[in-house]
């Protein structure tokens, strides 16, 4: 699986293959035609339409003056010569003296919408003359595009530092849901494994728990400790069969909800303050009492000890016991 940042780099390595050839192509047509603005637009409203997925193109010289006008595949826009464009965002970067380069996404002072800049230098005799621009809409380049599967793996973010800095003058209180914890991570497992919860968050300090269903996913639901505990709550929830392609087994979540509980009760001081599990993508979120969370699979989960996350301290409990 890609990472996000694979993702963006592959999708503008593919607008670069595609526009590549015919912007370069115009390159050379429009240095012949060097800096005659009737003659350059004459040209570009001939390639706009060769250029896939381009709805603005335009040429500008080294100062960042505008040369053209807009050009757009329905006509031209001659209010637009003569324009200082430096200030775009993708002038910001270093621009290529040979070849394209895409800018990062931006909005638009012309049409207002997010659109990539690909900027292909123009070049006569080895001296560079300016900048061909084209235009690409976010949304005309995503039209046919699918979501790419994100690369699961452990992931670890501190928190504030004014939290950390202060951890050791805590001490964990015990909340209503310490006092219930068996009785709701019992109930909650029944949730997800028979009544089509797939998606669950833990706040055991402030004695509270979210649930998102299967057959409701984009609400979610936020239940006291007192509505968890009722033994009555099933019937709040229809019965939904265990999802065939969910990541995690049944019998994972089991063991996952013991060693969150023994991260609860683990110490006084650095102590599990809130957790998540979903069983569709298999991904837990852990929070702790020195503002720290981390993200890792169950199965990556699973294969911890408390020394992983306590190091010497957790080993000289396990001694004293």
């Amino acid at each position: 699986m890609a990472s996000i940042q694979q993702t963006i780099l592959a999708k503008k390595a593919a607008l670069a293959d595609v526009v590549g050839e015919p912007l370069a192509g115009l390159a050379q047509r429009c240095a012949a035609l060097w800096p005659d603005a009737d003659a350059l637009d004459r040209c570009l409203q001939e390639a706009v339409a060769d250029i896939p997925n381009c709805h603005l193109v335009y040429a500008w010289d080294v100062d960042g003056i505008e040369i053209s006008s807009m050009i757009r595949p329905t006509g031209a826009d001659i209010t637009w010569r003569g324009a200082d464009l430096s200030d775009r965002p993708y002038l910001k970067n270093n621009l290529p003296f040979k070849g394209i380069m895409l800018s990062s996404v931006y909005e638009s002072v012309y049409t207002h919408k997010q659109c990539i800049t690909a900027l292909q230098a123009v070049s006569k005799d080895n001296e560079l003359l300016g900048f061909i621009a084209a235009d690409f809409a976010v949304n005309d380049l995503l039209l046919d595009a699918e979501l790419t599967p994100r690369e699961l793996h452990w992931q670890q973010f501190r928190g504030d530092p004014a939290v950390r800095g202060t951890v050791f003058l805590q001490q964990r209180a015990h909340s209503l849901l310490d006092e219930h914890i068996d009785e709701v991570l019992e109930l909650i497992e029944n949730l997800m494994c028979e009544h089509g919860v797939f998606h669950s968050k833990i706040h055991f300090s402030s004695g509270r728990c979210s649930i998102w269903l299967l057959e409701d996913p984009y609400n979610y639901q936020v239940l006291s400790v007192e509505e968890i505990i009722d033994p009555d709550i099933c019937l709040a929830y229809p019965l939904h069969g265990y999802p065939k392609n969910a990541k995690t087994k049944p019998e994972q979540i089991r063991k996952v909800f013991a060693q969150f509980k023994a991260l609860r009760f683990a110490d006084e001081t650095i102590y599990l303050r809130s957790c998540s599990i979903n069983i569709m993508n298999g991904m837990l979120g852990l929070t702790f009492s020195c503002d720290g969370s981390h993200y890792m699979p169950v199965e990556e989960f699973l294969d911890k000890d408390l020394g992983f996350w306590f190091g010497s301290l957790a080993v000289d409990k396990e001694t004293a016991a």
